[in-house]
């Protein structure tokens, strides 16, 4: 059944690539990105081939049925309607720069462009001129090999992984014949086991949140106050420890409204990118008490009004509470996700926004900071409801 402009406009992103059909082999590709992007599906020679006629909507429907039928008319003359090559293709790098051509539109600008640096920085020089059927497993090795040599061995394995990908892009167009590293990856050397931050297990955590709420590990009642409810903000909203520790009260938007946010600058996320952390209730009335204490730009400042609190000061506090060795602020991130995932009714990619972690692939990389905001803002409510219906005791006053 034909497609209607409504469908078109409004193809809503999945996990996954989807196809919305026009038929006659047009269909609209949609990608968990959100691009939406014109295919056409045809047989020439016997052989079953793609046209890409560009993205919507700045190919309209009507344009794309236009094309469709130009198309038709191509084949119906016996010709094959598909871009034609100029020359062969023989270099690594003309052929690492036409499978990147071919797939950028489908990937955030940003991601594509950290792809197009990474060959051009460790592949190109001493790949990029080979001829692709010269180049051998162990050349592709040796190139790989200096860059784990730096250290890099995240970039190592991604290079791998483009390499393979250029060949199995050459190789039906008939510019290759085998891929030098499908079979490296074994080889490469693993990635270090990753150091897990210390936390409890979740039977343990209403005691934790009781600690914190009844914190009493300086003698100082401001610096107490401070400790505590820097402690108790961070394990609410999924934050780092600089985050909280440089939040100023300028990135604070909205806390006398419905949808109130926390808006940090891309300098201080560990990711390079602005994060929008949606706000609970309890974190905005934490946050108008902070006020009665908190002075000069820092939410959570130290002694001197002009400086935050001190990198060792949330971790001191939890060695304070007696959880050494057990209990790490980074930590509480920890707590939050097990939790958010063992509720299974959070999708796996709320909870990787909300605790701003890396992109682990193409689809992830679409990032971009008010992403599922409305649910994300469901999920902390959620979690801030759950940690301090475990407070027993009334909430110590706070000191001015």
């Amino acid at each position: 059944m034909p497609l209607k402009e409504l469908e078109v406009r409004y193809a809503s992103r999945r996990s996954k690539d989807y196809k919305l059909g026009d038929g006659g082999g047009l269909y609209l590709l949609v990608r968990p990105t959100g691009s939406r992007l014109w295919r056409m599906k045809y047989r020439f020679d016997g052989k079953e081939k793609l046209l890409s006629f560009g993205r919507y909507p700045e190919v309209t429907l009507a344009e794309a049925r236009l094309r469709r039928a130009e198309a038709k008319l191509a084949l119906a003359r016996g010709e094959d309607p598909g871009p034609k090559s100029p020359s062969p293709v023989t270099s690594f790098e003309a052929a690492a720069r036409a499978w990147h051509g071919n797939r950028a539109s489908g990937l955030e600008p940003g991601h594509a462009e950290r792809i197009l640096s990474r060959l051009e920085r460790d592949v190109f020089p001493s790949l990029g001129q080979r001829d692709l059927k010269d180049i051998t497993a162990g050349d592709v090795l040796t190139m790989l090999r200096a860059v784990e040599a730096r250290g890099a061995l995240d970039v190592s394995r991604r290079l791998r992984q483009h390499v393979s990908q250029v060949y199995l892009f050459a190789i039906p167009q008939g510019w290759a014949t085998h891929d030098p590293a499908a079979g490296l990856a074994t080889l490469l050397r693993p990635k270090p086991r990753v150091r897990h931050m210390a936390r409890v297990g979740a039977g343990e955590l209403p005691a934790l949140v009781r600690a914190i709420d009844a914190y009493d590990g300086d003698e100082n009642p401001r610096r107490r106050a401070v400790t505590r409810d820097a402690l108790l903000f961070t394990l609410l909203t999924w934050a780092r420890t600089n985050e909280t520790r440089y939040a100023t009260w300028d990135e604070f938007e909205g806390l006398d409204g419905p949808d109130p946010i926390w808006r940090v600058p891309a300098e201080r996320m560990k990711m390079g990118r602005e994060h929008i952390v949606p706000l609970s209730r309890q974190v905005v009335a934490l946050l108008e008490s902070v006020r009665v204490y908190s002075r000069g730009p820092y939410v959570f400042a130290g002694d001197k009004p002009a400086l935050p609190i001190s990198q060792n000061t949330m971790i001191y506090g939890c060695y304070r509470m007696g959880y050494r060795g057990r209990q790490t602020v980074h930590g509480f991130r920890g707590l939050a996700s097990t939790w958010a995932n063992e509720a299974e009714c959070y999708r796996p990619d709320w909870i990787e926004v909300a605790l701003a972690h890396a992109d682990r692939d193409d689809v992830r990389g679409a990032y971009n900071s008010a992403l599922y905001l409305t649910p994300r803002r469901r999920m902390l409510q959620a979690w801030a409801d759950h940690v301090l219906g475990m407070i027993v005791a009334p909430q110590e006053a706070l000191v001015a």
